[in-house]
């Protein structure tokens, strides 16, 4: 890449990086996603799934994994991990917004590493980490260039054989012009070479707040049909 070129890559980075920055900053998340809301049916069904997917890709225990959560936002998937057995010091979550990471060192254990980072510039060596975690932060980012930086980064940190989490949209949010769902086949181009296991989880949310107060059951069936799901939980697995 000759010096106008990675300038011009540079700049086009931080472009999306002050994008996705500005649209984080002004998010209002009021109690829409309160476990003491109907949203609860949906953290609960996607434990048991992500733990079942954990166990049968061989991570589990967690004790001695070392862990990367980019995007950690307040922590939560960190404080997740440790409730299922890591140990706070093998956990590290990045995010650009300090004032997210000044509520996680609030909220976390004291152990776990908290950085402000660019996840398309990831500040640790090659091949660190057993498993890197990125819940909601593709969809969140709209420029090709970027998803594709970051997912090489995700790759580069990862030791050989180690493991990507991924939780993300699969559907557009028709009320959310700043996400974009993304699809089997990218997901695929992004992480070329790995092995990779998708399945869709977590019935629609819009459709889980109108049924959840009425019958766990109904929403239950309704999901285990996965027509009206509309979440990608995966595991991908890095080459040797």
């Amino acid at each position: 890449m000759t010096a106008p070129e990675f300038q011009a890559t540079a700049d086009r980075l931080a472009v999306e990086t002050e994008r996705i920055k500005s649209v984080y900053a002004r998010r209002q998340w009021g109690d829409l996603y309160s476990w003491f809301s109907p949203h609860l049916f949906i953290m609960q069904s996607r434990e048991r799934q992500v733990i079942n997917l954990l166990k049968s890709s061989g991570l589990a225990p967690l004790g001695d994994q070392k862990i990367l959560e980019i995007g950690c936002e307040t922590g939560y998937w960190l404080g997740e991990f440790i409730k299922w057995g890591a140990r706070p010091e093998n956990l590290t979550g990045i995010d650009l917004l300090t004032e997210f990471l000044v509520t996680a060192r609030a909220i976390q254990a004291p152990r776990v590493g908290l950085a402000q980072a660019n996840a398309a510039y990831l500040p640790f060596p090659s091949a660190t980490f057993d498993l890197v975690l990125q819940s909601l932060l593709f969809t969140s980012i709209l420029d090709p260039l970027m998803k594709q930086t970051v997912a090489g980064e995700m790759l580069r940190v990862l030791k050989p054989r180690g493991f990507i989490l991924w939780y993300d949209y699969h559907v557009n949010n028709p009320w959310n012009p700043d996400v974009r769902g993304i699809k089997k086949s990218e997901i695929h181009r992004l992480f070329p070479g790995c092995r990779i296991k998708l399945q869709r989880i977590v019935l629609a949310p819009p459709l889980t707040r109108v049924l959840a107060p009425y019958s766990y059951i109904i929403c239950s069936l309704l999901e285990k049909l996965r027509v009206f799901n509309t979440f990608y939980l995966g595991i991908f697995q890095k080459p040797a």
